[in-house]
């Protein structure tokens, strides 16, 4: 659709505010700088929905302020905004926060790799305490810790990884603090719920993969770390590591006192990494680790694997990690699986090397989610790959500036309009804002100026965060809503959000289901923030 016809049916459309309008009525054209999206950009599977009156008045203003940067940015910051699905706690840290904390610690910097290190400060190295009065280097460590001034135009790929390795010094230390600062910008943004990646146990998941060594028949290899309790040892001392950060991060929150901040509210659930890079018994022992303490620690729901898909290790073992995760699926059948597939393109890696990942994530591995899923038009059969997750429920995570940043591919090459196309579920993330200098907000901005997308829309891709998240309890809504829209179940049909619930069936289901009771708390969010912007409109 021209921008000359979505201009024609916009002037259509708002007259007719006092009935139900075609969620295909209200696309908006926003911000002139962003890149139009291609003439296939209307997810043809995805069925027209009723518009409310209020949501096309709150449309209408969205439209009124596309040339209005500051009311914009207003706008994305106070709609309600879902859960981050897909965040990196130690990416997602502030880089000014990370440097006061290497003050805080002692800790010193090497003066030539810009890479924090723990104290005494020797030769080449200086105290990270410097940074409080030395403008300049402080200026020099938040480029090195992050994509600030990063020249536009160029790759991102080794800048952005290579990141974590210089600030990894300070974020093992502290997780609770990261967390109380990542959280309190979660809130800010109008977001209800986190599911953020760590690496728990990580020093005794290594020696327990040292210890008992490889063994290709993965039935045996998981008895090895079974045997004599010692996969659960690692259990118990991943649970104490989230006691102490949990304790870390009520204290920093002022949780429980007069003085508590808002981000002591935020639901916040955990996702186990394993590293991709590291050697097979490693990665094993990790995937085990994490999918076990998904089954003990209600904290903790999923595994996913992390670190750069196109490194030659990981290329090497893609298919034998995702038989590995398919094989403990079996083992742990309850534990959630989130896995980074398809974080390529063409140029870094060979052809044959985007043939695939994406497919067996989902189709050995049974993939849950899918985090990036980038070069889904590039692999063998991807039509069929994409219907299956659509059949199946399973959400794309897109974080835009990741992609652009790393990869380099953004707008039209996207596969965001693809995916949508298809009816897979999809939700924005942030992967790691503190390196990419972002929050969810620009990553709604975006996704609505680069693809014609109108308030309805972004509405539902906020619902879709919650929806396909790994909160336990029955749903809100009924049937696949990403096919057949946000149409709320039986027992919650009449209630009106913002208002006390008054059946008993609705009340009894968001009592017993923390995944509908977080759902119908934003449909709250969404009555009072249409109902501001209905009066802004007029």
């Amino acid at each position: 659709m021209t921008l000359q016809r979505r201009s024609a049916v916009r002037r259509r459309v708002v007259p007719a505010a006092l009935g139900t309008l075609s969620v295909l009525s209200l696309v908006s054209a926003l911000p002139a700088a962003a890149q139009p999206a291609r003439p296939d950009a209307r997810p043809a599977a995805l069925a027209p929905r009723p518009v409310t009156v209020a949501e096309a008045r709150t449309d209408a203003y969205l439209r009124s302020v596309h040339d209005r940067p500051a009311a914009l940015r207003d706008f994305f910051r106070q709609l309600p905004k879902g859960g981050d699905l897909h965040n990196h706690l130690s990416g997602a840290v502030s880089t000014e926060y990370l440097i006061e904390l290497a003050a805080e610690d002692g800790l010193c910097v090497d003066t030539a790799t810009l890479t924090a290190v723990a104290p005494p400060c020797g030769p080449g190295t200086r105290p990270a305490a410097d940074a409080r009065t030395d403008r300049a280097f402080h200026d020099a460590l938040v480029r090195a810790w992050s994509m600030e001034d990063f020249p536009p135009g160029q790759s991102g790929h080794d800048h952005f990884f290579d990141t974590f390795g210089k600030f990894g010094e300070v974020t093992w230390r502290h997780r609770g603090k990261l967390l109380a600062n990542v959280a309190d910008t979660v809130v800010r943004d109008n977001q209800f719920y986190l599911e953020t990646m760590v690496t728990p146990a990580s020093d005794g998941a290594r020696n327990l993969a040292a210890e008992v060594g490889w063994d290709a028949d993965l039935a045996a290899l998981h008895r090895k770390l079974l045997a004599g309790g010692r996969l659960d040892n690692l259990v118990a001392d991943a649970r104490k590591e989230a006691d102490d950060g949990d304790a870390e991060f009520r204290a920093a929150e002022h949780c429980g006192t007069s003085r508590a901040r808002p981000a002591c509210g935020l639901v916040v659930r955990w996702i186990s990494q394993a590293s991709r890079g590291s050697s097979p018994e490693r990665v094993f022992t990790q995937l085990a680790l994490g999918m076990r303490l998904a089954e003990a620690d209600p904290r903790f729901v999923a595994v996913n694997l992390v670190q750069p898909e196109d490194w030659d290790s990981s290329l090497r073992d893609y298919s034998l990690q995702m038989r590995m995760v398919g094989y403990l699926r079996t083992q742990y059948p309850k534990a959630h699986v989130s896995l980074h597939a398809g974080e390529l393109w063409p140029g870094l890696v060979k052809p044959e090397d985007l043939r695939f990942h994406i497919r067996e994530a989902v189709r050995v591995a049974g993939a849950d989610r899918v985090g990036h899923g980038v070069d889904l038009v590039h692999e063998d059969d991807w039509q069929q790959t994409a219907r299956t997750m659509a059949a199946r429920r399973i959400a794309v995570e897109v974080p835009f500036s990741s992609n652009a940043q790393i990869l380099g591919v953004k707008g039209g090459d996207h596969p965001f309009t693809t995916y949508r196309r298809y009816g897979v579920p999809v939700v924005l993330a942030t992967d790691d804002p503190g390196v990419s200098r972002i929050d969810i907000a620009h990553e709604y901005q975006y996704a609505a100026g680069t693809y014609g997308l109108g308030y309805p829309e972004l509405k539902d891709l906020a619902r879709a965060s919650l929806a396909y998240g790994f909160l336990p309890g029955a749903d809100l809504w009924r049937g696949n809503p990403t096919v057949d829209g946000y149409r709320p179940v039986t027992a919650c049909r009449g209630e009106r959000p913002g208002l006390p619930v008054r059946g008993a069936a609705c009340r009894h289901l968001l009592m017993d289901s923390p995944k509908a009771r977080l759902e119908w708390r934003q449909e709250a969010a969404f009555a009072a923030f249409e109902q501001a912007h209905t009066r802004k409109a007029h």
